[in-house]
């Protein structure tokens, strides 16, 4: 029998509609002054009137920070939790992508780092990086998915920009929200190149917890499996068909099992070297995996091929396709290329920007990014990156 430990968020809401829920959530958590963290597409397309006008009803008090930027920097959640404070919020709610919700996260904590009415400042962060650095309790914390990709909603994870071009990690199951909602409607304006570079993000959080070396695990694997299933079911639905709110739904779910499964059994090869591109050229995380994951899936087709035949075997099973050790990897890293393509994606990282003369200074970002490359089923030096990168180029 397996020895592990598996830990996700306290309470998931999966409903359309979900969202109406706000006012009774904030009453069971004993938060009367909300912080509301998003960005400002989110904010500007509107998604925010229902809750305003559900919060004003039941006479909840809340403000709104709504300057979360892609890939949000460490200045920015400072920003956020400085301005909970002078607002005098005791809980937190952050809607909107990964983006928005890794930054609720800190926030959360942030608030209570210091008294009422003590700012934070950049050094307040410094100790949080890593992995169980966090020692303190956090606000009431509420987070609300607008795209179905990250998972960061049951994640324990939160990711900041630190720099230039590196991002730095906050680890500690203090993290996990208090309840997580799964509102489809929330993400019926959703551009479909976003709707199928998120969900494509989503599958790759499953496949790297499937194959993940360090915390592979039962219940991590049934996850992944079935929000592949899902996931591979409904994308091509939610892509063509934006406004099918069953397959939106599918889409959340799926991507909140996947985000279950990676953060019990993390992620490997593909966010590695996909972390790089986001920091150094601006391109958004799920395309950044989608263009290096067939790539890395044949790096490590020696170590993972019987678990890539378990998975192309759930993805594909409509197709029946004929899949064995031998032919698993090309079979799987084919079917992620030609989705790819029928979604419009770029496949190749000159279609995003990327200098080839580049490629050196992203293999050795990626190297820096030893948190995930412990995971990763095949160990990946500084030449098996660079040859990554070229190969994807």
């Amino acid at each position: 029998m397996q020895s592990f430990e598996f830990q996700t968020t306290n309470r998931i809401f999966n409903e359309i509609g979900g969202l109406s829920r706000t006012a009774e959530i904030c009453g069971e958590l004993e938060i009367s002054n909300l912080l509301i963290v998003t960005d400002e597409g989110v904010f500007n397309h509107g998604l925010l009137e229902d809750i305003k006008s559900i919060l004003k009803q039941n006479k909840i008090a809340f403000e709104i920070f709504k300057d979360v930027e892609a890939d949000p920097s460490d200045q920015t959640a400072i920003n956020a939790a400085n301005f909970g404070k002078e607002h005098k919020a005791n809980g937190v709610l952050g809607i909107g992508g990964g983006s928005a919700m890794d930054t609720a996260k800190v926030v959360s904590i942030l608030l209570l780092n210091k008294g009422a009415n003590t700012q934070v400042h950049l050094e307040d962060l410094s100790p949080l990086y890593g992995v169980n650095q966090i020692t303190k309790p956090r606000s009431p914390l509420i987070l609300v998915p607008t795209t179905a990709g990250t998972g960061s909603e049951v994640t324990p994870i939160s990711i900041l920009t630190t720099g230039e071009t590196t991002k730095s990690g906050i680890v500690s199951s203090v993290l996990l929200p208090d309840i997580a909602i799964l509102d489809a409607s929330l993400t019926l304006g959703l551009p479909s190149h976003i709707t199928a570079s998120t969900g494509i993000d989503a599958m790759v959080h499953a496949i790297e917890a499937y194959t993940s070396k360090v915390k592979k695990n039962p219940y991590s694997d049934m996850l992944a499996k079935h929000a592949l299933l899902i996931l591979s079911n409904n994308i091509e639905t939610a892509v063509i068909n934006g406004k099918n709110l069953t397959a939106r739904q599918n889409m959340l779910f799926g991507a909140c099992l996947a985000g279950q499964a990676f953060a019990n059994s993390p992620v490997g090869g593909v966010h590695a070297l996909a972390y790089p591109l986001g920091g150094h050229f601006h391109v958004s995380h799920g395309l950044s995996n989608s263009l290096v994951l067939p790539h890395v899936m044949r790096f490590n087709e020696s170590h993972a091929s019987r678990m890539y035949c378990d998975l192309a075997e759930v993805i594909m099973a409509d197709n029946m396709v004929n899949c064995t050790v031998t032919n698993s990897t090309e079979i799987l890293a084919n079917y992620f290329l030609q989705l790819a393509v029928s979604f419009d994606l770029p496949i190749k990282l000159r279609q995003v920007g990327v200098d080839d003369n580049f490629l050196s200074v992203l293999a050795e970002d990626a190297m820096k990014q030893t948190r995930l490359l412990v995971n990763n089923p095949k160990e990946m030096t500084y030449e098996d990156a660079l040859r990554i990168y070229q190969k994807a180029y």
